[in-house]
């Protein structure tokens, strides 16, 4: 397959120069970048998929900006657009297409392992149990009907896919820098939490970590063979 894919991204996070950065380095394809929290949404859905980012909101927020978003995301998927979302982008996403999202009892960060409950083309290449940073308060409690749980671990669900549409719990994007600053910014899990995520972050955690980047070559791919009409949604 050839040609790059045009990509919107919809960029919810909080610290949209990491975010940024990350994305388009892993992200193969022509990027359209909107920032969803200042109210900016494609005009249009004339786009190859979609990617939705991580952020500090939750996706049951009463804030005009999320739920215009999750309208827009919504009917991406019913014109058959591939949809990539991350954390927030992933609970977004489920909520958009009829599941549910609530908060954890607990929080979940670090370098951990997830595994593999189906095969889909989105982990093509992946082992079966990976190791990938996460950072999440929140939950998709309830998948979305017709969806199909692809990944878990002890926290719950870590991915689903129904038609086009992928959500991922974890972050496959960041970089060790990420992982650091994120970890860092979250005091409220106190000083001894914090410092056990931090000395986790190893060079050899991040690197077993960057396996999951090859689910943003396996979407890019996935898109452009939707777009030059090679799948169908089952596929």
């Amino acid at each position: 397959m050839s040609g790059r894919p045009r990509l919107a991204l919809l960029v919810a996070s909080f610290e949209d120069a990491a975010t940024r950065r990350n994305f388009r380095r892993e992200l193969d394809a022509d990027l359209a970048e909107f920032a969803v929290r200042d109210g900016q949404l494609p005009p249009e859905f004339d786009f190859d998929g979609v990617v939705i980012t991580g952020s500090k909101a939750s996706a049951y927020w009463d804030e005009e900006w999320i739920d215009a978003t999750t309208e827009w995301v919504r009917e991406a998927h019913e014109r058959g657009l591939p949809i990539l979302g991350v954390c927030f982008g992933h609970q977004l996403l489920a909520a958009a297409l009829g599941g549910r999202v609530e908060a954890m009892d607990g929080f979940e960060i670090g370098y951990r392992g997830v595994e593999r409950t189906a095969d889909t083309p989105l982990f093509e290449g992946l082992d079966r149990e990976f190791t990938t940073f996460t950072t999440h308060g929140d939950t998709v409690a309830e998948l979305p009907p017709g969806a199909e749980a692809i990944a878990e671990n002890d926290y719950g669900n870590h991915g689903f896919r129904v038609g086009h549409a992928f959500g991922v719990q974890f972050h496959p994007e960041y970089d060790r820098d990420t992982a650091e600053s994120v970890t860092r910014g979250k005091e409220f899990l106190g000083e001894e939490r914090i410092q056990r995520v931090l000395e986790g972050i190893t060079e050899e955690s991040y690197a077993a970590a960057c396996e999951t980047k090859q689910l943003f070559d396996n979407f890019t791919d996935y898109a452009r063979a939707v777009r030059e009409g090679e799948l169908a949604a089952a596929d």
